[in-house]
């Protein structure tokens, strides 16, 4: 069978089930919601309609990027589970006998899955970002502040948004390669996602030096690659200071290290896992 059979193949699969449409659904929802309701408040602030003599004013060419960023700070896990969904649940419904037997070549096969992988994690950003933009948009401009949608810098980073959705996807697909067992792969990619990583960058605040470890983890690699988070901006800190590493890594930068987590847990997945007998 050829590559490009197995990806046809691939394609069938995965759209032809729920679980897509479903996460989908939940994503636009979620960040949907979270841009206008945050949205609302930061708009609120920036044009001065907070009621009380000291109620804070932000400035609104820091609002934008950061309520568009919402996307990927809040959305990103969405992608990761979608991609680790297209493997594991091939382990439980033990439809991968039959792939194999049609598709002996193992590599063509994963190969194939994070093709698609790349196709949904696309799809996905493109999602999200509507989701997300529309709203924050809307209520920005409800408040007179400029939504900025014609600038190249909001642009860009819409599309390293697309970048980081795809990647994240393939950071799932390795996951899922790795951990075959489909709610143990999910309880431990939202256990890191939701508590461990957060809890650890909320604690590199306060902790000297460990910034310097805590900018390498899969969550901050994806927001250096954005550009922008709220949970790293001078909104998410007291006095506007940024908690982030004192020496920020380049967008870039966050890409790579990003990309390399989903290039070892592939390799390592593949080694130790995909190639084992199918039970």
């Amino acid at each position: 069978m050829s590559l490009s059979t197995a990806s046809r193949s691939e394609i069938t699969k995965q759209f032809s089930t729920a679980a897509w449409w479903v996460l989908a659904l939940v994503l636009v929802i979620y960040v949907g919601s979270t841009a206008a309701g945050l949205g609302a408040v930061l708009g609120a602030s920036a044009a001065g309609k907070l009621s009380g003599a000291n109620a804070p004013r932000l400035p609104a060419d820091t609002i934008v990027p950061v309520l568009y960023s919402l996307a990927a700070s809040v959305g990103y896990v969405f992608p990761l589970l979608i991609g680790t969904l297209m493997v594991t649940a091939e382990f439980r419904h033990k439809t991968l006998t039959p792939t194999f037997l049609a598709t002996p070549r193992r590599g063509l096969v994963l190969f194939a899955k994070v093709l698609v992988g790349i196709l949904l994690g696309a799809l996905y950003a493109v999602f999200a970002v509507i989701s997300t933009v529309g709203p924050a948009a809307g209520v920005l401009t409800g408040f007179g502040i400029d939504a900025k949608l014609g600038e190249t810098d909001t642009w860009a980073l819409l599309g390293r948004i697309v970048l980081a959705f795809i990647v994240w996807a393939l950071v799932g697909i390795g996951v899922g390669t790795l951990v075959r067992n489909q709610v143990a792969a999910i309880v431990i990619v939202l256990a890191f996602t939701q508590f461990f990583e957060p809890i650890a960058r909320v604690a590199a605040s306060f902790v000297t030096g460990l910034s310097d470890v805590t900018r390498f983890l899969p969550g901050a690699a994806s927001d250096t690659l954005v550009g922008q988070s709220i949970y790293n901006s001078a909104l998410a800190s007291p006095g506007g200071t940024q908690a982030a590493a004192s020496h920020p890594l380049e967008w870039w930068v966050g890409g790579l290290v990003l990309l390399g987590y989903a290039v070892f847990f592939l390799i390592l997945g593949y080694l130790a896992s995909w190639r084992r007998d199918v039970s």
